[in-house]
């Protein structure tokens, strides 16, 4: 098995390896430059170690032998993640658990003589509910009176944006859009409240951390590393998960985090809206569902408690993360909460923009739950329905989707404020639009209400 013209964009810039794929199968090539630290973290039981704790995919060593012409040292086959999502994609929680993860991992690597020689927020995703590594060739034998090299990148990638959104604003883990390495320290530095200069762990990981970058950066000669026992290295790692352990942040306050409970729908809407919702699942026979404008996840759970993969996207960052806790509590591991603005979704950024996927990129649904949505889309946002119905039909092969009538106290709510200049945004143009790019396989309204749900089917097959 020879990997060439295969590889994955997101993996180019590590020497250790890369990943790849052949016959639409993910493999990932371990260089012989990581020969030693490879077999250093299987002989010394590591790897089951962070395997059997759910903290590492696990991955199969392939039989066919690599090309002794190129620098292929092995080929493994990594469990594969249903969805990858981004640091910029996650609640404050979903972040602050991956930064916890991540330490937890460097304490088992430093208990078997290894550290992580990296920190990358982007080696963390989600899997059966809870963060892991996927990144295998991340570890390194550790060598004595070595400073941890991934220290500054941890600061970045997890410190940093938690300590923004704990102490500033929430909206501000959007930088990571920007800073792909992580935010630079300085720049956090300076827009963190006075009162953070006086919590010591952020004192020092942030405030004087970024200092020491800016005197060291300024000086033409290098300067020398200084020796770090492994005593002081573990003290490190434990005065950083105190420091991550003790930011908070309280989900209240925005607009739609308590939709459910300001809503003009009867308990019997409600209900007959959830048996339509599960009806159109078993008629779709889904293996991944994205519900658009998920909130907290009421209808979300509906395909996730049928063993579906189920990716849970909201604009509200306050609802996606009552939504993460509630599926922590539940442990529902098929149920991932994302934060994701669909007038503004994540684009392909990164080297010659293909390091990080678009949403679209990153695959599709087979079903596309999109419920009290469109009147956002249309109304607040001026979407046309064309437009939308373009847009979703990219997304999936089902659509089941909710016509709110103009009338709807929740449009009228959303119209106070703004000219009525929206005269197409009527149920028959809706059905026009729509029908150029699906089937309108069935429809009803629900009881109580003039809201309408549409069950959907593509006119072309997937790709």
């Amino acid at each position: 098995m020879t990997p060439s013209k295969s590889r994955l964009s997101s993996s180019f810039r590590d020497p250790s390896g890369f990943l790849f794929t052949e016959n639409n199968t993910l493999f990932r090539s371990v260089n012989r430059l990581y020969q030693q630290n490879y077999d250093y973290l299987m002989k010394s039981g590591l790897y089951y170690k962070l395997v059997e704790n759910e903290l590492l995919i696990p991955h199969k060593e392939m039989e066919s032998p690599p090309d002794n012409h190129d620098n292929t040292y092995k080929i493994i086959k990594p469990e594969l993640i249903p969805f990858i999502s981004y640091p910029y994609e996650w609640c404050f929680s979903q972040l602050k658990d991956a930064a916890l993860t991540l330490l937890r991992i460097q304490k088992y690597a430093l208990d078997c003589n290894m550290v992580l020689k990296d920190a990358s927020a982007y080696n963390i995703q989600y899997s059966k509910g809870k963060p892991v590594l996927i990144d295998t060739l991340s570890f390194e034998i550790y060598a004595e009176n070595q400073p941890w090299i991934a220290y500054r990148q941890f600061c970045q990638h997890f410190l940093a944006p938690l300590s923004l959104m704990a102490a500033r604003d929430i909206r501000l883990s959007q930088l990571l859009r920007i800073y792909l390495d992580g935010l630079p320290l300085d720049l956090v530095s300076g827009l963190l409240p006075i009162s953070t200069w006086f919590k010591p762990a952020l004192l020092s990981h942030i405030h004087l951390h970024a200092k020491a970058q800016k005197r060291y950066e300024a000086r033409t000669v290098a300067t020398p590393s200084p020796k770090v026992r492994k005593q002081s290295l573990t003290a490190l790692i434990l005065h950083l998960e105190a420091a991550i352990t003790k930011l908070k942040w309280l989900p209240e306050g925005t607009e739609w985090a308590e939709y459910y409970e300001d809503t003009n729908y009867s308990r019997e809407a409600v209900n007959h809206k959830k048996r339509l919702v599960d009806n159109y699942l078993d008629k779709s026979k889904p293996a991944i569902v994205w519900d658009f404008g998920a909130n907290t996840g009421l209808f979300s759970r509906l395909s996730a408690a049928k063993n579906i993969e189920t990716i849970a996207f909201d604009v509200d960052p306050a609802a996606v993360e009552k939504n993460y806790l509630q599926m922590r509590i539940n442990k529902e591991s098929k149920l991932l909460p994302l934060w994701l603005d669909l007038t503004n979704p994540s684009p392909s950024i990164g080297w010659a923009n293909e390091e990080r996927l678009s949403l679209v990129a990153r695959g599709q649904a087979d079903t596309v739950l999109a419920l009290a949505l469109i009147h956002h889309l249309a109304i607040s946002n001026n979407l046309p329905l064309g437009h939308i119905a373009s847009f979703l039909s990219q997304t999936g092969n089902f659509l089941i989707i909710e016509f709110i009538p103009k009338h709807d106290s929740q449009v009228q709510r959303l119209l106070r404020s703004r000219e009525d200049i929206f005269d197409n945004y009527s149920q028959e143009y809706f059905e026009r639009a729509f029908g150029q790019y699906f089937f309108i396989m069935e429809s009803q309204i629900l009881p109580d209400s003039s809201r309408t749900i549409y069950f959907m089917r593509r006119k072309w097959a997937r790709k």
